[in-house]
Parts: C-alpha cells; structure tokens; sequence
C-alpha cells in the first residue's frame, strides 16, 4: 500500500470548484494543515450555496481552454481535475459544450500541467463508464478490462478521450504520481444527479425483461478517496464503487417507486416525459446503464487504500433517508397521469418505427 504524504503540497490546484464535488474537495484540502494553499479554477463565479464552503479558497475565473497560462503562474505542485461535465447541461452549451469543456478542456488542462516544472501530483476524476455498458459485457470490470464495444453515450467517450490523455501524460512526466479514479454514479441525502432524479419520478420506467445489476459509491466515500489520493501517494488508476449490487428492480421497490416496463425505444420517450415534469431527462449512458448494468471490482482500492467504502446497499439506503421528505406520495390521479403519459409516448415511437 503506497500511502506515504506527498512531499510538497504548498499550491494546490482543483477544478470544478462550482460544482458540489468540487467544492468539497477544495474545501477539504484548504483545511488540512498538510496543504499550504488551494487554488480553486472555474470558468465562472461558484453558485451562492457553495460560497461557505470556499472561504479559504482562493477563486480564478478561468475556461479549462484557456488556463494554460493560469496553472503555470499559479506554480502548481497539485492539481486535482474534477471540472468533468457528466451530462449535457444548457449552461455549458448541451453536448457540444460538454465536450469542448471534457475533452478540449482536459488535452489543454494536461499540456499546462507538462510544462509546470514543479507539478508533482496528478489525480483526475474518472467514471465507471469508460467501460461502456452492453450484453458482452463481463460479470465484473477490473481496471485492466477494455470495453467489448464503443460507447453509445457522450460522457462515456469523453471519459475514454480523457484517460488516453492521461496515459500520455504519464509517459511525458513519469516525475509526476498521477491518480485516475473511476467512481461509479454517485448517490447520497444531498447528491442531486441524473440517477437520483430518475429514482425520484412518480413511476420509474424500465426496459422490459431486464433487471440490470448496479453500483453505487457514497458522496462522502468519494470524497475521502479524492482527498487521500492528494495528500498521499497512490498512483494508478482505481475502481470507486460500494461493495455488492443492488438489481434496478430492488433499487425502485425500496424508493417506494412503482416501476413501469417498456420496450427499449419507449425508455427514452419516458425519459423525455420526466423531463417535462422537471424530474430531468437522461441520455444514451444512463440508457445503456439501466438495460446491462454495470459492475467493478474494488479489490485494488481496497488494497491500495486500505478502506472499504460503505456498500452500495448502505449507501442507497442514506440516499433515500435523506429524501423522504422530498418525495411525494404517490396519489391515484398522478399515479395515472404519468402511467396514461408513458403510455401514449411508446404509442408514439411504435407508430414513428412503422413503414409507410
């Protein structure tokens, strides 16, 4: 287990830091005296609700386009990149910012990041989808498993893009200890996602005959894994998922959700149906995750890092005791508006697929 203290740790540089998970990571290291100083970079000001959180960060406006300049000024010895977009947002610009922000972002962020000549420590958040999701998927994913097909979803590819950077930058400056962690979705009492909002819908549509196998890793796990690869050594590239599985099904029925089967196309018109409703939409990723499922090995974290992170059963557990309050009982007339709205979408796309 390589869990020595970094030697230098004086600027610290953090991306993403007006997103939750960012601001945490920042905020966390600005308060361990092992950290001199935490540089938080973003392309904007932080939303109001994180403000507490940086007090003791030092905030720079700037586009991971365009903070080449800004990371060798700041005479980085650290940075910690989580400025990951993980789903279109019209804030950035939908799809195609995303991937300017991800991919773009990530190949300009890297090559500031060669030319510091003080960098000594490197960890970018990773996701569980650089393994994609499809039925020649293996049981399990290890970290040196590649996936059996190219993703369909645009977060998946950008996660791939962004670990080939990686892998040339450790050829470039082996100098440097660079950690990837691929954390699987995350889910807490305060994470809002894509995921949560999907658990939170008055009925929660599922392909029909599939019962896909998820995990899950706790917010405040992540965050303990994210803090410890800065202040301590672990190179590589990690698993960051909760113990054990949890089917979809199992998932719905303990939200207290009622699940709706439905063919495969009918799944993305209920998706945009919740979107309507302001539950959120989601896309080809989350498709994918919720007709194969996906499942990773942790034993090299564990290992590594010495720590389980709490299962992923104990973490969905959290997450719904933290938001029964905000979910609303199910009620016959919204019951059967939604189920009627479902219904008449997959009339749609069933309609839409027939020859003319």
């Amino acid at each position: 287990m390589s869990s020595g203290s970094s030697a230098d740790l004086s600027v610290v540089v953090v991306t993403g830091i007006g997103r939750f998970l960012g601001a945490q990571v920042a905020s966390r290291l600005a308060a361990d005296p092992r950290v001199g100083h935490v540089i938080g970079v973003d392309a904007g000001s932080p939303p109001p609700e994180l403000a507490p959180l940086l007090a003791r960060v030092e905030l720079v406006e700037s586009d991971l386009t365009a903070c080449a300049t800004v990371v060798a000024n700041l005479d980085a010895r650290a940075v910690v990149h989580l400025g990951v977009v993980t789903a279109p947002d019209p804030a950035v610009g939908g799809r195609a910012g995303m991937k300017e922000q991800n991919v773009i972002g990530t190949m300009q962020l890297l090559a500031a990041c060669q030319r510091a000549p003080r960098l000594r420590k490197l960890v970018v958040r990773s996701s569980t989808a650089a393994y994609g999701a499809s039925f020649r998927d293996p049981a399990v994913f290890t970290e040196e498993t590649e996936p059996r097909e190219v993703p369909r979803g645009g977060f998946a590819r950008d996660i791939l893009d962004i670990e080939g950077y990686v892998r040339g930058f450790r050829r470039h400056c082996p100098e440097v200890t660079a950690t990837v962690l691929r954390l699987a979705p995350l889910i807490g009492p305060a994470a809002d996602t894509t995921l949560t909002r999907y658990f939170a819908q008055p009925v929660v549509p599922t392909v029909l005959g599939r019962d896909p196998r998820l995990q899950f890793v706790h917010v405040q796990d992540a965050l303990e894994i994210l803090h410890r690869s800065v202040v301590e050594d672990h190179p590589g590239t990690f698993n960051v998922a909760g113990p054990g599985v949890l089917t979809l099904n199992q998932a719905i029925r303990r939200a207290g959700r009622l699940p709706v089967p439905v063919i495969e196309p009918g799944l993305s018109a209920a998706a945009a149906f919740g979107k309507r409703l302001g539950r959120g939409g989601f896309g080809l990723d989350q498709l994918d995750l919720f007709v194969h499922g996906r499942v990773v090995d942790t034993t090299r974290l564990t290992k590594e890092y010495g720590v389980t992170p709490r299962s992923t059963a104990e973490a969905f557990a959290e997450f719904l005791g933290g938001r029964r309050a905000g979910i609303a009982p199910l009620g016959r007339d919204r019951l059967e508006a939604a189920e009627q709205a479902i219904l008449r979408a997959i009339a749609r796309v069933r309609g839409q697929g027939r020859p003319a």
